[in-house]
């Protein structure tokens, strides 16, 4: 009778996230879709408080975080690339950095303004410091830190790009503020129990492994601007 209830509590326990993952995956599928009807210039800003998917240039995954910690090193939560475009732990939230107030919802994001990457399902921030990365020793480790968006500076990333602003269709840098690496792929990828994940480092070399571009995302207008997305 234990055994029989037991499974059955963790048959009712797996159900209800299945079905709160769903959820939340079919919620942002339908953002995504009614994002796409609207066309507009300013649509190719990226924009304060907008939720995007970092594509690498080189590799074509994304950026991607999950309840899952580095075994060595700070023990943090890890930081890998995938290259499933449907995967909600994906997304990322756009804020400000350097614990200034917060950017308004639709602002710009020039080149060289310091920004945070706030984990959409985690609410911890892309951060980075000193300690060896898991599989490239000679790179930084590249974590996910914090409580509901509270971190420290090093989660502050400088935008780098050769335009006045951040535009969805040129591809950036970003530069760790505290250390000056780079966010990058250096090819590895992980064991069990993340296999097939890429791990994801900071470095001081520019190539195309180090260049981000957004895709599937929610970019937030500017709010003097009508617009789809300001009714999401």
């Amino acid at each position: 009778w234990y055994q029989r209830r037991v499974r059955g509590v963790l048959n009712y326990s797996s159900t209800v996230t299945l079905l709160n993952n769903l959820s939340t995956m079919m919620i942002w599928q339908f953002l995504l879709i009614l994002s796409s009807f609207y066309i507009a210039k300013s649509s190719e800003l990226v924009t304060c408080t907008s939720v995007i998917k970092l594509q690498n240039v080189q590799r074509g995954i994304r950026l991607h975080s999950h309840e899952v910690k580095y075994g060595s090193g700070s023990g943090q939560q890890s930081v890998t690339g995938v290259s499933n475009g449907d995967d909600v732990n994906s997304y990322w939230v756009i804020v400000n950095g350097s614990n200034k107030p917060q950017c308004e919802r639709g602002d710009e994001v020039k080149c060289g303004d310091i920004i945070r990457l706030k984990h959409f399902t985690t609410n911890k921030n892309l951060h980075s410091h000193h300690f060896s990365a898991p599989l490239t020793g000679s790179h930084q480790e590249v974590s996910a830190f914090g409580e509901d968006g509270v971190g420290d500076d090093g989660d502050n990333w400088t935008v780098i790009c050769s335009t006045d602003v951040w535009l969805k269709t040129s591809p950036v840098r970003l530069r760790h503020v505290a250390t000056s690496k780079y966010l990058t792929v250096p090819g590895s990828t992980f064991g069990r129990p993340i296999a097939g994940q890429y791990e994801i480092t900071a470095h001081s070399s520019i190539s195309d492994a180090s260049l981000w571009k957004p895709v599937e995302s929610v970019m937030f207008m500017p709010s003097n601007e009508e617009s789809l997305h300001d009714e999401l």
